[in-house]
């Protein structure tokens, strides 16, 4: 399942879940009462958790959503630590030019501090 169940479904993911239960009623594995149930809360999903138990005991077809990852974000951290050593070139700009002022060696701390805190 994706890395982020908490995604909100677009309309094409949840017809992508109907579409699968409907396939498997055609096929027997589901009746007709159960169909209906799973596809009214099919219908009614907003997250891409709240499919997963309605094809947890169900073989393939599974919509799309379930089985594919989520877009990652991971290229925006990678960018945020980057900026880790700009920090301290400026930090060591400002203390020569402040003629010693050893507090703003925090800065560049503080901020891969607060960059890791948010992983």
């Amino acid at each position: 399942m994706s890395d982020q169940p908490e995604l909100r479904l677009s309309d094409a993911e949840r017809t992508q879940a109907l579409d699968a239960l409907s396939e498997h009623v055609r096929t027997g594995r589901l009746d007709i009462d159960e169909f209906g149930r799973r596809s009214a809360q099919a219908a009614a999903a907003r997250t891409r958790s709240d499919l997963v138990p309605l094809f947890a005991d169900l073989p393939e077809p599974r919509p799309r959503v379930l089985d594919r990852p989520a877009p990652s974000r991971a290229p925006a951290r990678k960018a945020g630590l980057g900026l880790l050593p700009l920090l301290v070139i400026a930090a060591v700009a400002v203390f020569v030019l402040t003629r010693g002022m050893w507090l703003v060696f925090l800065v560049p701390v503080a901020v891969a501090v607060v960059l890791t805190w948010r992983r």
